[in-house]
């Protein structure tokens, strides 16, 4: 892969509009319009030269799965004449060519992470041998293959990882903590056909893992060593009555069974703090001062986490987050693939603070900017910072060679262009 590609652009701002009224015919002298177009022209030349942006092109053919860590854009090649699929690593931001090396493993490759020096890429395999998932390691700064593994990767706070296998009622999974740098299994746990496990990913990592199985008491595990922190029998099976299990900040909820309930347990001892029906409830997720439950309905309902007591409810809601101390949600109405109506809600009550508008969402890490995404009519797309805080959509400007498949980097926003490269655009504040 040859070197980014500069290309200067003009920054705009807002979206498009309609084109202004065509002005009445002029009705003065021929000498005043000259003097008007001579003032015009002087006022353009004394204002300086033209604010342009710079826009990084980092080429790519369709079917290329680009995925980005840090200052590295990763870039997993699709099948070409030599049978041999490639991965691509450019740095950002000014575009330089890092490393490429053969793709080990066929498959559709989805995620990418780091930790420390190792370069984690995850996807799904294909062929007549397949394992599922599949993650590879390499080396960060040189391509390097150091090991792959199936199961999918996650951060643990003593600078190892967490690799987890998908489980099923007839498939085993097992949990496993691995060093970085070979590969090697530090301590492993396995899972029954049925079972169940979620874990807690804290600061710095995951830091807590919960094991349901079929039969047998529940586990609260530390995820840096395996072992054991506490113990119950919850009266759970994982595998019956359509009861999941789910971790919210300090609780450990169970939600369902065949009267549908929500019991919460403390996360350090599994001692039960409260238990209340939620009818329809599905998953639960923390969403800052409250527990946010997702009902089978689409709507959703708020609890308290001290005693589980519903705050409030609402079924115009779908997805809901929380971001900058307030509560982003998605409409029911517009619940699915591309844009979607965005509200923000007060948590503790539920009122409607501001409504966004319909939107896009550039994918984004915790803590970044929520950029929105909205593709005209005339081609191309209109960005905009959705200010959570202020409850306002701020225009930052319109990408005319933009196609979609948008992720928000800080101060910057990368999206697939229409002729299948990815463009990388500085975001103007």
């Amino acid at each position: 892969m040859t070197g980014g590609v500069i290309d200067l652009g003009e920054l705009r701002h807002g979206s498009d509009v309609e084109p202004l009224p065509r002005p009445s015919v002029a009705r003065g002298r021929p000498l005043r319009c000259a003097l008007v177009l001579v003032l015009l022209l002087v006022g353009l030349a004394a204002s300086g030269p033209s604010r342009t942006r710079e826009v990084l092109t980092l080429p790519a053919d369709p079917g290329a799965d680009a995925l980005v860590s840090d200052d590295l854009f990763v870039l997993v090649e699709p099948l070409g004449r030599t049978g041999q699929r490639r991965i691509t690593a450019t740095r950002l931001p000014g575009g330089e060519p890092a490393w490429q090396v053969p793709l080990p493993a066929e498959g559709r490759y989805w995620g990418v992470a780091q930790q420390g020096e190792t370069l984690l890429v995850t996807g799904h395999e294909v062929g007549p041998d397949s394992q599922g998932t599949l993650t590879m390691a390499l080396d960060r700064r040189t391509g390097a293959y150091r090991w792959q593994q199936p199961g999918n990767p996650a951060a643990l706070p003593d600078g190892n990882i967490l690799m987890w296998s998908q489980i099923s009622d007839d498939q085993p999974g097992t949990l496993r903590g691995v060093d970085p740098c070979c590969g090697t299994v530090r301590w492993q746990v396995p899972i029954s056909p049925g079972g169940e496990f979620v874990f807690r990913d804290g600061e710095h990592g995951v830091d807590r893992l919960v094991v349901a199985r079929r039969s047998g008491p529940t586990e609260v595990r530390d995820a840096t060593s395996g072992v054991v922190l506490a113990r119950a029998d919850l009266g759970t099976p994982a595998g019956g009555s359509d009861l999941s299990v789910q971790l919210v900040d300090g609780l450990l909820l169970t939600i369902g069974g065949p009267s549908p309930t929500t019991t919460a347990y403390g996360l350090d001892d599994l001692r039960q703090r409260w238990r209340v029906p939620v009818d329809g409830a599905m998953y639960a997720s923390d969403c800052g001062v409250v527990i946010c439950v997702q009902t089978r309905s689409g709507g959703m309902r708020a609890l308290d986490a001290a005693t589980g007591r519903e705050l409030w409810g609402d079924d115009r809601w779908g997805w809901v987050w929380p971001y900058a101390g307030r509560l982003v949600a998605t409409t029911v109405s517009s619940a699915g693939p591309g844009a979607e109506d965005l509200v923000v809600l007060d948590p503790p009550t539920g009122r409607v603070l501001a409504e966004l508008g319909r939107w896009e969402l550039a994918g984004f890490a915790q803590g970044g900017p929520l950029i929105g995404v909205r593709r005209l009519s005339s081609g191309g797309l209109l960005i905009a910072e959705l200010d959570v805080s202020a409850g306002r959509a701020r225009s930052l400007d319109v990408l005319r060679d933009a196609s979609g498949d948008c992720q928000a980097l800080p101060g910057r926003l990368l999206c697939r262009r229409r002729d299948s490269a990815y463009g990388l655009w500085p975001l103007p504040r």
